[in-house]
C-alpha cells in the first residue's frame, strides 16, 4: 500500500505543480493562511493559480489588444499633419507688448476728492487709476499711472498686486501708453500646484505620482492630438473617440498599473463610453442642440467654417465624462476584488449583489457631483437667466443652460451604466478563477 501510494503521488506530480497550490490555499482556510502563497501569482490584488492567471490574461489580451491597436491606428490616421492653427493669432498688434508692473498706490479720482471719498474706494464710470512700478520692458523701474476698469477696482486692487499691462508705443505722446490687461497669477498658481503635488505625494505616495503622470499625459493627448486634429478638419466625433480611448489607456494603466483588476475597469469604461456616445448623439439631435449658444461659438464659426459646432458639443460630452467614468470603474472593480478576497467562497450571485450595493452608494454621490459641478461653474449664467420673468422649466431649456443640462444628464446615465457593467465584468473574472479553484480542490486524489 505504501509503494502504491508513492506511485500515485509521483503520477500526480506534474498536476500538483500547477494546481495543488490552490487546493492547499483553499483547504488551509480552516486552519490558517500559511499556504496561501504557495503556487500563486498576484494579479490585481487577487491570488490566482499560475495556469488560471495566464488563461484569464490571455482572454483579456484578446479583448484589449484589438482595442489598443484600433486606438493607435486611429491616432496615426487622424494625426494632425502640417502647420496647425494653434497660436496663429497674435495677442497684440505690431509694436505692442505685454509688460508687468507692481501696484504701489491706488489713486482717487480728482472729481471725487471734494465728496470726501477715501483713496482707493472711488469707482467711476471709467474705472480708477493705480500707480505702477514697471518690472519689465524698456521702462523697467519707472512709475506710471494706469487706468483700471471699474469692475476690477470694485473687485479689489491693492498695493503689491502684480498686473499685466498692454504697452502701446504710439500712445507715448498722446496719453498713457500702459493699459490694464490682466493680473499676473503665475506665482500663486505655481505655489498651489506645488502644494497639490506635495499633498498627493504625502498621502498617495508613488501611486499618487503615477496618477499625476497619467493626468499630464492625458491632457497632452487633448492638446497635441484632439484639438489640432479637429481644427484641421478631421471628423470631430471620431477624433474624440480615439482621443478618449488613448486617455483611458494612459490614465488607468499609469495610475493603477497593468493588472487584471485595472483591465476590468478599462473594459467597464469602454462599455459606458459607448452608451454615453449613443445617448449624446441622440439627445443633441432630438433636442436640436447646435452648439451655437456659447460665447466662443461665433469666433469658432468664423475661424473654422468647416466645423460643425453640434459635433463639437458632442465631443465635449464624450471628453467630459472620462474623469468620472475612470473614477467609478476603478473603484467598482476594486470593490469586487476586495469582496472576493475577503471570502473566496462567495457565490457569483451574492458577489454581484454586494458589489452593486456598494455601487448604488457611488451612483448617488456621483450624480450629485456632476450636477453641482455644473451649478458652480455656471453660477453667473444662472444668475442672469434667473432675472428673466419666465417659468423655471423654460429657463432650463434655453440656450447655453440646455447644453449643460443635457451634458449632465448624458454623463450621469453613462456613469450609472458603468456601475453594473464593471461589476458584472469583475464578477465574471473573479468567479471564473474561483470556480477553477473549487474544481481543483474537489478533484478526487
Amino acid at each position: 500500500m505504501t509503494e502504491q501510494h508513492r506511485s500515485r503521488r509521483r503520477a500526480r506530480g506534474p498536476e500538483r505543480s500547477t494546481g495543488s497550490g490552490a487546493a492547499q490555499a483553499h483547504g488551509g482556510g480552516e486552519h490558517g493562511d500559511g499556504g496561501a502563497a504557495h503556487g500563486h501569482s498576484h494579479s490585481g490584488g487577487l491570488d490566482l493559480p499560475r495556469a488560471q492567471t495566464r488563461k484569464v490574461r490571455t482572454i483579456l489580451l484578446a479583448i484589449v489588444i484589438p482595442l489598443l491597436i484600433a486606438t493607435l491606428v486611429g491616432m496615426v490616421a487622424l494625426w494632425p499633419r502640417g502647420e496647425t492653427p494653434i497660436r496663429s493669432i497674435p495677442i497684440t498688434t505690431s509694436g505692442m507688448s505685454i509688460e508687468t508692473g507692481e501696484v504701489v498706490e491706488v489713486l482717487t479720482d480728482p472729481e471725487d476728492v471734494e465728496s470726501g471719498a477715501p483713496p482707493g474706494e472711488y469707482v467711476g464710470a471709467a474705472g480708477g487709476q493705480v500707480r505702477v512700478e514697471l518690472l519689465s520692458g524698456s521702462g523697467a523701474g519707472q512709475f506710471v499711472p494706469v487706468q483700471v476698469p471699474p469692475e476690477v477696482i470694485a473687485g479689489g486692487v491693492s498695493e503689491g498686486d502684480v498686473l499685466q499691462l498692454l504697452f502701446s508705443p504710439e500712445a507715448l505722446g498722446t496719453g498713457s501708453p500702459y493699459v490694464f490687461w490682466d493680473f499676473e497669477r503665475s506665482a500663486p498658481v505655481g505655489w498651489l500646484a506645488l502644494i497639490y503635488l506635495a499633498v498627493v505625494l504625502l498621502v498617495a505616495r508613488w501611486r499618487g505620482l503615477a496618477a499625476v503622470a497619467g493626468l499630464g499625459s492625458s491632457l497632452l493627448v487633448i492638446v497635441v492630438f484632439v484639438l489640432p486634429a479637429i481644427m484641421l478638419g478631421s471628423p470631430p466625433v471620431l477624433v474624440a473617440l480615439v482621443g478618449a480611448a488613448a486617455v483611458m489607456f494612459l490614465s488607468l494603466y499609469l495610475a493603477h498599473g497593468i493588472s487584471i483588476r485595472t483591465t476590468t475597469a478599462l473594459l467597464g469604461t469602454f462599455a459606458a463610453l459607448g452608451v454615453t456616445l449613443a445617448l449624446a448623439a441622440w439627445s443633441t439631435r432630438a433636442a436640436n442642440l447646435l452648439g451655437t449658444n456659447s460665447e466662443a461659438a461665433p469666433y469658432l464659426a468664423l475661424e473654422f467654417p468647416h466645423l460643425n459646432l453640434g459635433d463639437l458639443l458632442l465631443c465635449g460630452m464624450i471628453i467630459a465624462s472620462l474623469g468620472a467614468l475612470n473614477d467609478v470603474t476603478i473603484t467598482q472593480a476594486s470593490a469586487v476584488w476586495e469582496l472576493h478576497a475577503a471570502n473566496p467562497a462567495t457565490p457569483r450571485r451574492t458577489l454581484m449583489m454586494r458589489g452593486m450595493r456598494i455601487g448604488r452608494d457611488h451612483i448617488a454621490s456621483t450624480v450629485y457631483t456632476l450636477a453641482f459641478a455644473y451649478v458652480g461653474t455656471a453660477l453667473p449664467v444662472l444668475m442672469m437667466a434667473s432675472l428673466i420673468q419666465r417659468p423655471v422649466l423654460d429657463t432650463l431649456m434655453a440656450g447655453e443652460i440646455a447644453d449643460e443640462v443635457v451634458r449632465t444628464l448624458v454623463s450621469s446615465v453613462g456613469l450609472v451604466f458603468a456601475i453594473p457593467a464593471t461589476t458584472a465584468i469583475a464578477v465574471v473574472l473573479v468567479a471564473y478563477s474561483r470556480e477553477r479553484r473549487v474544481t481543483e480542490d474537489t478533484t478526487p486524489s
